[in-house]
């Protein structure tokens, strides 16, 4: 039994790269000050681990939607403890659709084809390759290439949000994407 639950969480560890890139993207500026994505990602985890039997789809895409439910349900119990205000069901759907278009967003930073079975698996093992890769980009670029390209916001935005010039920012995506790029080249450790 121990051996099957320290194969269930290095599974789920897989999706924490990915967790993460999105619970930054939607940890506001004013909570990040006050909370680590980490904790939040490690929270979903728990989460997922222990109500893995309710979950009910079949592919690599279902689960990982159903592991945005669980993360954007954490995030809207998080973001409700530190506003007390009272339960807001609409903001919990919009943090939904939040994550979900930052996913979509993630997957069009992929060219893989999703058109059969065996290509959806390809484009979500891809998916989690890009999240990890995200994760090792320094911490200036990784956060103006989140917020530039998965949630949108333009370079002008950007460099409000992050306080730099917009040719800084530009600088940043220019050497961020470089960056990203060789590290998507890069053999991944326990390939063949």
């Amino acid at each position: 039994m121990e051996n099957a639950e320290n194969a269930n969480e290095r599974t789920l560890g897989r999706y924490r790269d990915y967790l993460l890139v999105l619970a930054r993207l939607h940890l506001g500026a004013r909570l990040r000050t006050k909370l680590d994505a980490s904790d939040i990602v490690q929270q979903t985890i728990l989460q997922a681990h222990t109500h893995q039997a309710q979950f009910r789809g079949a592919t690599e895409a279902e689960w990982l939607g159903w592991l945005r439910v669980i993360l954007a349900n954490t995030l809207a119990g998080v973001v409700r403890e530190f506003e007390t205000a009272a339960r807001d069901l609409s903001r919990e759907r919009s943090l939904e659709a939040a994550l979900e278009q930052s996913s979509a967003r993630l997957e069009c930073l992929l060219a893989a084809d999703q058109s059969s079975p065996s290509g959806g698996a390809v484009r979500g093992e891809e998916l989690l390759r890009l999240a990890r890769a995200l994760s090792r980009l320094p911490d200036d670029q990784r956060l103006v290439v989140e917020l530039h390209y998965l949630k949108g916001l333009s370079v002008a935005d950007v460099a409000t949000h992050v306080g730099r010039t917009r040719p800084a920012v530009v600088g940043l995506l220019f050497r961020g994407l470089k960056k990203l790029r060789e590290l998507l080249r890069e053999p991944e450790e326990g390939a063949a």
